[in-house]
């Protein structure tokens, strides 16, 4: 493929990345298991979008200001780890309900606020830019480093491959919890694991050193 090298190495690599679990990982399935599999498929789009932009901003360069500044990288980690922290302590305050069909409990969370609430845990999230521009560019030919589609070519490939597998995860983990959805008392259970994933997450993203 022209201006790309190692091909089969990268997409390798990509699926090897994707696998492993992170911060992403632990909100589609702490959204898919107390909320269901449209809530999970949602946060998927909503993570996806946020990695697309930073795939984006990696592509045109924007993203370098965050490994060339420590001030901006602070500012990003701070913003991300104090809405993860908002996120966490909304769940842990909510109030449940006897009713845990997952219509009701996606009624409750509008689902534009899901898809929402996935773009800005990813985007704000600098390690994922810094991912970004670290990565791709290690399976471009040096004499294509200022064109433009092979990096479209590979953040695109990792984009797919990373759609399919939160999908995936999003829809198995919905309906391997689905049989014990109805007890109240694991719904109260899985809210306060919800809330305290995403508090954690969000003090661990705070904690985040600069690359």
């Amino acid at each position: 493929m022209e201006g790309i090298i190692n091909y089969e190495a990268f997409v390798l690599a990509g699926i090897i990345l994707n696998l492993t679990p992170g911060a992403d990982t632990l909100y589609i399935l702490g959204r898919s298991i107390s909320q269901g599999k449209k809530a999970g498929i949602l946060s998927v789009l909503g993570i996806s979008t946020g990695a697309s932009l930073h795939c984006l901003f990696a592509i045109f360069g924007l993203s370098s200001i965050l490994a060339q500044s420590a001030i901006a990288f602070q500012i990003v980690k701070y913003i991300g780890a104090l809405y993860l922290i908002y996120l966490g302590i909304k769940t842990l305050l909510s109030k449940s309900t006897d009713n845990f069909e997952i219509k009701d409990n996606l009624s409750n969370n509008r689902p534009w606020k899901i898809y929402i609430s996935g773009i800005f845990t990813n985007l704000l999230n600098p390690k994922v830019a810094l991912f970004f521009l670290a990565f791709l560019p290690q399976f471009v030919k040096p004499t294509y480093q200022n064109d433009l589609l092979p990096f479209a070519i590979l953040g695109a490939t990792f984009m797919t491959t990373g759609i399919i597998w939160c999908l995936a995860l999003a829809i198995f983990s919905s309906e391997l919890s689905k049989s014990i959805r109805t007890h109240i008392k694991f719904k109260k259970w899985l809210e306060k694991a919800t809330g305290t994933i995403f508090i954690g997450l969000g003090i661990k993203l705070g904690f985040t050193e600069n690359l």
